[in-house]
């Protein structure tokens, strides 16, 4: 940052000056950390000598702060993958279901938006299609923050709802499901080429927020990688430029993930392993009728307030994720 030419490049410049603030404010809590314990030793030893009851409660509750305060900050040593302190992309897409499938991508949506506010995230919509009578048929936000990747990775598949539907006339318990897609955001890939002709690029006429002149032109970009299938839409930006730009650094993220998902599929191949379709990886069941709860089918976490984990509150599946990845590991 102290290099002349740093402020010549802008958006970097704003990117850089992001990240040392994230990891100062990483180095103060560990600093802060750190002296509160030491200070407690102090008084503990004042304790030692006096034998003051008051003064031993005292000393007693803020050691379980301190613990507390520890295990939290301990938990970001959960995250060692190489893209986990990365910004995410996090894709929405309505399964089978119809509209309540849709609905349900909706709600999922607003989950996760309440859980970007609760870590301070920074999220942005940058495309959503409506579904006809309500819902989203698909979204995808872009997250900000200091281990964004590291902690929505865990949301990366099929999650299914049951419940009563609020659109069936009959109140008959429905089951929707979700697929949720997330990718580490790692800026312009510069050895991911991809050709003109490869690509169709369709624009449209925006449906959903935006700035001026968003919603009265052809401003929203679909860009389809021919070879493999992948699409990418934007439609927030203020131009068809922008929203093409955006699009294609997105094209490129997806197809590096793709890339090494190749090379993993192909490891696993040789190993022996066998490999299950992601759509068929029902994740997270979300139960809200006849009874309440939300379960992890592969950390078998559960919770019987799915109105807190559809409000935002996803640590605990989070945290269980990351566990038993780091064992999986060892």
């Amino acid at each position: 940052m102290s290099q002349s030419g740093f402020w010549n490049d802008p958006d970097n410049a704003k990117e850089v000056s992001r990240r040392a603030d994230e990891l100062q404010k990483e180095v103060r809590r560990w600093e802060n950390l750190s002296k509160e314990v030491n200070d407690l030793l102090e008084i503990a030893k004042i304790d030692e000598a006096d034998q003051d009851v008051n003064l031993r409660e005292e000393v007693e509750k803020k050691y379980q702060t301190l613990i507390k305060q520890y295990e939290d900050y301990e938990f970001f040593t959960l995250m060692s993958g190489e893209y986990d302190r990365k910004d995410a992309i996090l894709s929405l897409h309505s399964g089978s279901g119809g509209t309540d499938a849709q609905d349900w991508s909706e709600m999922l949506l607003r989950m996760y938006l309440r859980f970007s506010e609760r870590k301070e995230f920074s999220a942005k919509i940058i495309q959503e299609s409506k579904g006809q009578e309500g819902g989203l048929k698909s979204a995808t936000i872009m997250i900000k923050g200091l281990w964004a990747y590291g902690y929505l990775k865990a949301e990366a598949g099929v999650h299914r709802l049951v419940r009563i539907s609020p659109f069936d006339a009959e109140k008959m318990r429905h089951t929707s499901f979700a697929l949720v897609e997330v990718i580490p955001d790692l800026g312009d890939i510069s050895d991911i080429e991809i050709k003109d002709d490869e690509l169709r690029i369709d624009t449209y006429r925006s449906s959903g927020n935006g700035g001026q002149s968003v919603n009265t032109t052809d401003s929203a970009v679909r860009v389809t990688h021919i070879p493999t299938g992948l699409t990418v839409a934007c439609q927030n930006e203020r131009s068809q430029m922008q929203n093409r730009e955006f699009a294609l650094k997105i094209l490129k993220n997806k197809l590096f993930q793709l890339r090494l998902k190749e090379r993993k599929e192909k490891s696993d191949e040789l190993k022996g392993e066998s490999l299950s379709a992601e759509w068929g990886n029902q994740i997270r069941s979300y139960v809200l009728h006849p009874y309440k709860m939300v379960k992890d089918h592969r950390t078998k976490y559960e919770t019987v307030e799915p109105e807190k984990v559809l409000n935002g509150e996803l640590e605990g599946f989070i945290e269980a994720f990351l566990r038993k990845e780091m064992g999986n590991k060892n």
